[in-house]
């Protein structure tokens, strides 16, 4: 069953924006402190004309009074150039710190994405199996996106706003103490503004981020079962369950908006409001002739206050981008904690230190490894004592009382004993849910058994490196997978060594060549969307091609060809004969056809191996099996 995403409203813990910041340093350690020094150019810089206005007002008052107003714009024009000067270095850092955050940005969702794919082909298939793929597809879209704008913008943003208010707090109080009480009371009326209204858009931020997830995971999900649901017609229950989920991210989206739209407009009319009061405060400090406290020392005048109200605004605004940037940020933290929770997933277990090796067989018998393929495979098995042993790779598979569940307390297979010796086709039948399928997951170690022992070659599985054991093992699965590529790409997966000839002697072997050759572009044809343009038996061909380039010793074939018609079983049926030649084959199928010729045929019954032996054998023990051969289709019924 997936699992759902994360609770919805949950809050990123502490550490995520740590831990980001940490991950972008690893990603860029000198373009970073190179564009963080651009960013605190740039703040620094917008906050100056604060001073130099003051300067420049107070150099007019003075000339004022003195009327030498020649001496006034030598002294004007030198703070004007110097304004300029600063001015041009702040347009410089801010060009610098723009281009280098494209590519920090750009660089740093590009290794994340890497990161995060490299990551996931190390997680166990009970991963997959327990989660929603859309949800997993939402980590590479929406929660990678919401990373973009919170590097790129938000976070560069703050920064820069934090710098501002800073600098321009410290010259407030150089200049004046009392107006800068007066500027403290309105931030404090804007911050509490902000904490309620942003609080609660962040909170539907959250849920949005989630539900998008969910809304992408159910999209996902109709898109793969809209042959199913056009069949049973039940296009209407589909609208109606899209509703729910549409209606859910609308609700959540309307909300969050609503709130983070108000935001700005009350903060921006809290600072109009601040700056009248300063200018009423700051004109009646005037008017009175008060004294003023400063760390400059300066009497307050009117080269002060009107600098001041300029700063009041430069301040108000400031806070104003800070609260628009929480929003983007909450946002960004919640997609970097659902990414950061992926890469902390545990990837799948491997203590096996067997592998598997190209060997040659030397004059004595034994075997010893070689660099060349020889077509001769053996298991090699280093042992405590610095020793090293060959066992040639044969196909002999055993299991000793099995037991294996997926959820704690819920047990798939019981007491399970069963034995195919190298070369031997072993089938399985049996009810849905009877633990065929769950027998040959066992055998690829995608899960791990709870009790018992299986041994290959005499070798306890667990030994094996994984990696080796599956590239032991050919498996042909109900469910075709083809990816986009040529007809000779899709075969060659089976065996990236392989050469033309190999893949066109495999298609052959599974009777695919006649159709592949009709193609318009014969083996060069273009596959996309899972082989979309080729029937669902064209399909399974190339897969069962796909395992025969493999030339496994071990194959498996779970329902391979139940996709096929009876007139191309019959060509398939020969070709996987040749396959299976002289290889231990596991066998799950429903056809008589397919499992009549098996060397010993096991019926399951909920987890447990209730009958065994050939066809033969099992057709006299009346009431277990029952078959059925019908002209049509020649079905293999289990009546248990």
């Amino acid at each position: 069953m997936p699992k759902e995403p994360s609770k919805l409203g949950k809050r990123a813990p502490k550490g995520v924006l740590r831990r980001l910041m940490r991950t972008v340093f690893q990603f860029y350690p000198v373009l970073m402190p190179v564009t963080l020094a651009c960013i605190l150019v740039n703040a620094v810089v917008s906050s100056v004309p604060a001073i130099f206005m003051q300067n420049v007002i107070a150099v007019v008052e003075e000339t004022f009074r003195s009327g030498d107003w020649a001496s006034a714009s030598g002294r004007i024009f030198s703070l004007l150039a110097v304004l300029i000067a600063l001015y041009l270095i702040s347009l410089l850092a801010g060009v610098l710190f723009t281009q280098l955050m494209a590519v920090i940005t750009q660089g740093t969702l590009a290794k994340m994405r890497k990161k995060m794919f490299e990551h996931m082909q190390d997680l166990p298939i009970k991963y997959f199996d327990t989660h929603n793929h859309g949800d997993i597809m939402s980590f590479y879209t929406n929660d990678i996106d919401t990373l973009r704008q919170m590097i790129s913008q938000s976070l560069p943003q703050l920064l820069m706003s934090a710098v501002t208010l800073l600098s321009v707090f410290g010259i407030m109080l150089y200049y004046s103490v009392w107006l800068t009480l007066v500027v403290v009371c309105g931030v404090i009326v804007m911050t509490l503004i902000a904490k309620y209204v942003g609080g609660r858009s962040s909170r539907y931020f959250l849920k949005q981020q989630i539900t998008i997830a969910r809304t992408e995971g159910f999209m996902e999900e109709m898109m793969n079962g809209q042959k199913v649901v056009k069949v049973f017609c039940h296009e209407k229950g589909v609208k109606e369950d899209f509703d729910k989920v549409n209606d859910e991210l609308y609700e959540n989206s309307e909300k969050a908006n609503r709130y983070a739209n108000i935001l700005m407009p009350l903060l921006a009319n809290v600072g109009n409001v601040m700056y009248v009061v300063v200018a009423l405060v700051g004109g009646s400090l005037l008017l009175s002739g008060a004294s003023n406290l400063s760390f400059s020392g300066l009497a307050l005048s009117i080269s002060i206050v009107v600098p001041f109200l300029n700063m009041t605004k430069q301040f108000a605004g400031a806070i104003g981008q800070v609260s628009n940037q929480v929003n983007m940020v909450v946002m960004g933290l919640a997609g970097a904690h659902r990414v950061f929770e992926l890469l902390d997933e545990e990837p799948e277990a491997d203590d096996g230190y067997v592998t598997l090796v190209n060997a040659r067989q030397k004059e004595d018998g034994s075997l010893e490894e070689c660099s060349e393929r020889t077509n001769i495979w053996a298991w090699k098995h280093p042992h405590h004592d610095g020793t090293v042993t060959y066992t040639r790779l044969r196909g002999d598979v055993r299991f000793y009382d099995v037991d294996f569940e997926y959820e704690p307390g819920k047990t798939v297979l019981h007491n399970v004993t069963l034995y195919a010796k190298p070369g031997q086709k072993v089938a399985f039948v049996g009810s849905t849910g009877a633990g065929k399928t769950t027998i040959t997951n066992l055998i690829n170690r995608f899960y791990d058994i709870a009790d018992g022992k299986i041994r290959y070659d005499d070798i306890n599985i667990n030994k094996i490196k994984k990696a080796d054991l599956r590239r032991s093992l050919g498996v042909v699965l109900q469910d075709t997978n083809l990816f986009t590529g040529t007809v000779m790409e899709n075969i060659r997966y089976g065996n990236l060594e392989a050469d033309d000839e190999e893949c066109v002697a495999a298609a052959q072997l599974a009777g695919a060549d006649d159709f592949i050759r009709r193609l318009p572009e014969g083996y060069d044809t273009m596959l996309t969307g899972n082989g979309s343009n080729l029937s669902q038996g064209q399909r399974q061909l190339l897969a069962i091609a796909r395992a025969a380039v493999a030339d496994p010793p071990v194959m498996i074939l779970d329902e391979a060809t139940s996709s096929i018609d009876t007139h191309t079983e019959a060509i398939v049926q020969r070709g996987m004969d040749a396959l299976m030649a002289g290889r231990t084959t596991f066998v799950i199928a429903h056809r008589l056809s397919t499992v009549q010729n098996a060397d010993a045929i096991m019926v399951l019954d909920h987890g447990r191996i209730i009958e065994r032996g050939s066809h033969d054998d099992l057709i006299k023990l009346k009431g277990c099996l029952l078959y059925t051969s019908d002209a049509a289709d020649d079905l293999l019924c289990v009546d248990l």
